[in-house]
């Protein structure tokens, strides 16, 4: 296929990616500055930013037979991109006091932003598999980034080992999958695998479950979620809240774009094993996170749970249009609020200190000396455990209107279940932030927090999770127009 100028238009996202990528790297190689460096990584990722418009005017796109840039990719590839930013900016900060190289931080993030987006754009398991190793990959080096810390240098090599295993599952069964269809493309494999009896069920079933095995633990979901809780405690903070959002994002995508598109993943046993992920993922998030007394372990079973809800409107396939509406929502809902989460751990925690701030004991008294830190803390926590008049109340509500449209009573049960036990660790975590302690910790965020580009970014994510709370509709609107076609 000939690529034109078109095609080069609806593909400008990724390619401001890859130019930023290379001239972040040519100024570090030039020179190291603790400003600049991070400026070009920022500039570039608000310029891809404001290319998604052109390449939404661009319209459904067929770049090649590895990339089709629609609406839904292109909705997830600016989600990607302004969780990425959000980070970068956690990063400045966070990172200023610590005694080795910082800029590489931002360029790991920029190669793992890049995998999300080929991710997120792929039809074709070629791509797709290619996107997934350029975003792990660059998770390692970011995880294991403060390699001083004991932990997380520990949590960097646990997550390298185990994500490898899961991506050889993965590759497994495409493997399986081109034996049994002569193809790795989701449109030629869900035209070969209809009428069904063209195909060997036990074959294509053993290459779908161990697809879902690796998609199990790239998003942590039950019961391939044992790493979750170690490397997010191991992480830098910042890392934690890309981990939490834009590491999962584009999975997510991928996964959804698979579901409506290859009738090969339409078994009833794939069904199923959908629904067992979502309950064990939601009940055993929420009750392992019972107990922690460290956040960042907290918001890693969190994490577990809310990937759970987010399975229940997967569940829509069927129906795709309502299926891309609730998971879009519910993506967008718990990325601002990781962030505005993360966030505040960030503020509070230095690269250069032995640890972060992420014990429960670090923020007993917050309120009293960081008023609008602690507050932006409380919508975090308000938004993760549902309350009404936040961002995670409209998700919580859209999910509960696909589990009752699917007339799944053990998902809604698990739902309501997840909801109210997650109430308890989340406003045990609150609580902290209100309690008179004398004697606070040697940790405390900078006095002029709120004056960074990190502490700015942080309030404006709880404003927005406020906004959307209050008024849902914008959003909306916003993924609406997303699945228009321009034309």
């Amino acid at each position: 296929m000939n690529l034109t100028l078109l095609s080069a238009q609806a593909m400008l996202p990724l390619l401001l990616v890859v130019a930023t990528i290379i001239v972040t790297m040519m100024a570090i190689a030039i020179r190291r500055h603790p400003w600049w460096n991070p400026t070009f990584a920022v500039l570039g990722l608000n310029l891809a930013v404001v290319s998604l418009y052109i390449a939404w005017k661009a319209g459904p796109q067929m770049v090649t037979p590895l990339f089709l840039v629609d609406g839904l990719g292109l909705f997830f590839v600016g989600l990607t991109l302004v969780t990425t930013l959000a980070c970068a900016t956690l990063v400045h900060s966070y990172i200023d006091r610590y005694a080795e190289n910082r800029e590489e931080m931002y360029l790991l993030m920029l190669s793992a932003a890049l995998g999300g987006m080929v991710m997120s754009l792929s039809v074709s398991l070629v791509s797709a598999f290619i996107g997934l190793e350029i975003m792990s990959v660059s998770l390692y080096g970011l995880i294991a980034y403060t390699r001083n810390r004991r932990h997380s240098l520990e949590a960097g090599i646990k997550y390298m080992v185990l994500s490898s295993a899961a991506s050889a599952f993965m590759l497994f069964g495409m493997a399986l999958l081109y034996a049994e269809f002569g193809s790795l493309d989701f449109v030629s494999i869900g035209h070969f695998s209809v009428p069904p009896e063209r195909t060997d069920i036990t074959l294509t079933m053993a290459a779908t479950m161990m697809l879902m095995v690796g998609f199990g633990f790239k998003l942590s979901l039950a019961p391939f979620h044992m790493w979750t809780p170690d490397v997010y405690e191991g992480s830098p903070a910042p890392v934690g809240a890309f981990l939490a959002t834009t590491g999962k994002v584009a999975v997510m995508a991928m996964l959804l774009r698979m579901l409506i598109i290859m009738p090969a993943m339409h078994s009833p046993a794939i069904l199923i094993a959908l629904q067992i992920f979502a309950v064990a993922s939601i009940l055993g998030g929420s009750l392992l996170a019972l107990k922690q007394n460290n956040i960042k372990r907290m918001l890693g079973y969190s994490s577990m749970a809310h990937f759970g809800y987010v399975l229940i409107g997967m569940l829509m396939f069927g129906q795709p249009r309502n299926a891309f509406i609730v998971v879009s929502i519910y993506l967008v809902v718990y990325s601002v609020t990781a962030i505005a989460s993360f966030g505040v751990i960030a503020l509070m925690s230095s690269a250069g200190e032995a640890r972060d701030a992420d014990s429960l004991q670090d923020y007993r008294g917050l309120f009293w000396q960081r008023p609008l830190l602690s507050s932006v803390m409380t919508v975090a926590l308000l938004s993760l455990a549902g309350i009404p008049l936040t961002a995670g109340f409209a998700g919580k509500f859209y999910v509960a209107m696909a589990g009752v449209s699917l007339g799944q009573i053990p998902l809604l049960i698990a739902l309501f279940l997840g909801s109210a036990i997650g109430i308890y660790f989340y406003l045990r975590t609150m609580i902290a932030l209100y309690l008179r302690a004398p004697g606070r910790r040697i940790y405390d965020a900078d006095l002029h927090w709120g004056a960074q580009v990190g502490g700015l970014m942080v309030l404006g994510v709880a404003g927005m999770v406020m906004l959307i709370g209050v008024y849902p509709h914008a959003l909306f609107w916003l993924i609406e127009q997303a699945m228009k076609a321009p034309h």
